[in-house]
């Protein structure tokens, strides 16, 4: 085999694999830090089963925040955002009312890269822990939860009935 031929042949196979390994980056050491332990862990499972079903993410996010699509797949295949990330920032933007880049920018601009969390952006925001808006925000965790929970084949474990009840207590808004 020629030096060429190896080359080439060593950079389809460094690209195949890289797109893969750059998208399962934000499994490792993944931290919302939401101020909720249990909102913290339903982020995470969210990570899981978009590794495995990002198509089956991707409509779960629009369906439930009014998201458009096509910022949902840039954030997480461009941008390097954990899928759990976007899901509530979504989520969060829903809440207030506001376009999902709204939340996104002001946690560009404010939390990430000085190593804060969700918790402390959502009270920014205005989303008091405890607050009607906080438990409607954690109802909105809940609704989707059943459809997008980690199972070890990364599709959920309800089938898609999504039947899990939540663990908020507010009254969440549909959009």
């Amino acid at each position: 085999m020629t030096t060429r031929l190896r080359a080439l042949l060593a950079l389809a196979l460094a690209t195949a694999f890289a797109a893969p390994l750059q998208a399962d980056n934000y499994a490792f050491g993944f931290n919302p830090r939401s101020g909720d332990a249990w909102i913290d862990a339903q982020l995470g499972d969210v990570n899981v089963f978009a590794r495995g079903n990002l198509d089956g993410y991707v409509d779960e996010v629009v369906v439930s925040t009014g998201a458009p699509s096509y910022l949902v797949r840039e954030l997480v295949s461009e941008r390097g955002w954990a899928p759990g990330d976007v899901w509530y920032a979504c989520l969060i933007a829903r809440e207030l009312g506001r376009p999902c880049t709204y939340v996104v920018d002001a946690y560009e601009r404010e939390a990430r890269g000085r190593g804060r969390g969700w918790g402390a952006l959502a009270q920014e925001l205005g989303i008091r822990p405890g607050s009607a808006e906080f438990h409607a925000l954690k109802g909105g965790v809940g609704q989707s939860k059943g459809r997008m929970k980690a199972t070890g084949n990364g599709r959920g474990n309800d089938n898609g009935r999504g039947n899990d009840k939540g663990r908020g207590n507010g009254n969440g808004r549909d959009g």
